[in-house]
């Protein structure tokens, strides 16, 4: 792994400012396209997430636990390497809001345990998809595609949340398929359909995917994009309920077909930065971190779909904090 910025960082932002403005639309219905209606946006940055977030979720509470480590050093030698000389504490109740600006604590850094959310599925994975799964539930999907590398947390991610919900999961990993099955890969296996596709075939994603996805839907099914069924919830114009019962209504017909919808690898989609907003709009609170000082945010990034997110839902809530983005470069294998 190296500090990098993203080379793509800026379309994503680009591409996720024009769907909040779109949100933004569709829930007034008073925004125009002149220079005043765009002014309007940046100064209710705030309303128009709280727009965005009102909405139905994966998990129960966008609650996470906040550990804080803490550094010594010491004269005994742990092993080689830099931080041969330091020892940590690990402080799981540490001082938050006013007492954490109050003691200002330089030898500490922070970590939010969104690994402790799931079993299989945590960490930026299940905000990835914490407002995209009931948006499955919605328009009846019946078949989700995507694809991942051979260790893919995302294609994990993807296998068991469908798996939950009785949805069939189809995974194209790229590569061969090893001769042991160990860790994510693993349990792709185990709760989804994998299909390993050579490396030059999967260089060209979009059209994998789509040829994947109209083979599972057949001749009668319907294949959609991610960001298809994001944008028509967010320009509907009918009310939640009128929408829930046009939808009964019509079950019986679409559970005799198939709806397959295609996600991009890692969760790389619109709908996966509303879950990152949420946690930043939580962990914005007084009595956590607050927006009284300057945070330093270090994210593991591959698609940086996780950072986009932090930065677009701070610059919403009028805090902007520094990034360090750490971009993941796996070896040959995976």
């Amino acid at each position: 792994m190296k500090v990098q910025r993203l080379p793509n960082s800026k379309t994503k932002m680009a591409f996720a400012a024009i769907i909040m403005k779109k949100a933004f639309h569709s829930a007034s219905g008073q925004l125009s396209n002149s220079p005043q209606g765009i002014c309007n946006v940046r100064m209710s940055g705030e309303e128009l997430l709280s727009r965005l977030l009102d909405r139905k979720w994966a998990l129960t509470s966008p609650d996470s636990k906040i550990h804080q480590i803490k550094l010594f050093t010491t004269t005994e030698k742990h092993g080689g390497g830099p931080l041969g000389g330091i020892s940590f504490l690990n402080n799981t109740c540490p001082f938050l809001g006013d007492d954490m600006i109050m003691r200002d604590e330089d030898r500490c850094f922070y970590v939010v345990r969104d690994d402790l959310l799931h079993p299989l599925v945590n960490g930026n994975k299940a905000r990835k998809m914490d407002a995209l799964l009931p948006l499955l539930e919605d328009h009846i999907v019946t078949d989700l595609v995507t694809c991942g590398g051979c260790q893919s947390a995302h294609a994990t991610a993807v296998a068991v949340s469908c798996a939950e919900r009785g949805l069939k999961s189809h995974l194209l990993l790229r590569g061969e398929q090893p001769q042991i099955l160990t860790g994510y890969n693993l349990i792709s296996t185990i709760y989804g359909k994998v299909t390993y596709v050579p490396r030059t075939h999967y260089a060209h994603r979009i059209e994998m995917l789509k040829s994947y996805a109209n083979l599972v839907a057949g001749n009668n099914g319907d294949v959609v994009w991610c960001n298809e069924i994001f944008e028509a919830s967010l320009t509907a114009q009918k009310s939640r309920a009128s929408c829930l019962g046009q939808m009964d209504a019509h079950k019986g017909i679409d559970n005799c077909r198939k709806k397959v919808l295609i996600v991009n690898e890692g969760a790389g989609d619109a709908v996966a930065l509303l879950g990152v907003f949420r946690l930043l709009q939580y962990l914005s609170q007084d009595h956590l971190l607050g927006r009284k000082r300057a945070i330093k945010f270090v994210v593991d990034a591959g698609t940086g779909t996780t950072a986009v997110g932090l930065g677009l839902g701070a610059i919403c809530l009028g805090c902007v904090p520094l990034f360090n983005t750490l971009l993941v470069k796996l070896s040959r294998g995976f």
